[in-house]
């Protein structure tokens, strides 16, 4: 059995050593580009971000993060490239789908938005973006079945989400199912006793049902 040498165990090391430094700096850009676009210091964002793919030519986030940065300033060829570009890194990146949803949306191609939010959803049923932009654009196309089923999925996991229980809440409505939404809208009343537009939806719901069971009657 052949044994390294003290000077190969040496070069090991270094390598070792050097990639952890690699990481470490990656790290740092991807968080300090994170700091700058989150106070809207798109330049210095930019920067971080460029230095952080450089550093991390394999990783996905710092497109993420030049798409998310282009999108802000509504650049949205040049973020559509950034995140086909994590697309293309990570074929499982949620975070990239998103943001190919949030262009297409933009751009009010609602068929590719509703298509990616969806793939973004199968991939993190946690996104909450993700989530919200489903449904908008669900209110866009008239199409509400797979949404009803990503938001009851989020609220297992977030059972206390208002704003997401209240979106569910009008989905059943539209769907005719008063009674779902008027149990939903109960439980929002009951964490936010002073919810108004709860209260006045629940209104609505009760007495859409007063009229469905008097029409009830009525035709018996």
């Amino acid at each position: 059995m052949l044994e390294a040498s003290e000077s190969d165990m040496d070069a090991i090391q270094n390598s070792t050593a050097e990639q952890e430094d690699v990481t470490q700096s990656y790290e740092a850009m991807q968080q300090l580009g994170d700091c700058y676009s989150s106070v809207g210091n798109y330049a210095q964002a930019q920067e971080c971000y460029e230095k952080a793919a450089s550093l991390g030519p394999d990783e996905p986030g710092p497109y993420i993060g030049l798409g998310v940065v282009a999108l802000q300033q509504n650049l949205l060829d040049d973020a559509e490239i950034a995140f086909r570009v994590a697309c293309r890194l990570d074929t499982d990146c949620s975070r990239a789908y998103a943001g190919l949803a949030m262009v297409a949306q933009q751009m009010g191609d609602y068929k590719r938005a509703f298509e990616m939010y969806l793939k973004c959803l199968e991939l993190d049923t946690d996104n909450l973006t993700a989530l919200l932009g489903l449904f908008q654009t669900s209110c866009q196309m008239g199409s509400f079945g797979q949404v009803t089923r990503y938001l009851e999925i989020y609220l297992n996991m977030h059972p206390g989400d208002t704003s997401v229980m209240f979106s569910l809440a009008a989905l059943y409505i539209k769907d005719g199912r008063l009674e779902w939404s008027k149990k939903v809208l109960l439980r929002i009343l009951a964490l936010e006793p002073n919810n108004n537009d709860t209260a006045n939806l629940l209104e609505e719901v009760e007495h859409s049902l007063a009229q469905r069971r008097q029409a009830g009657v009525q035709s018996v």
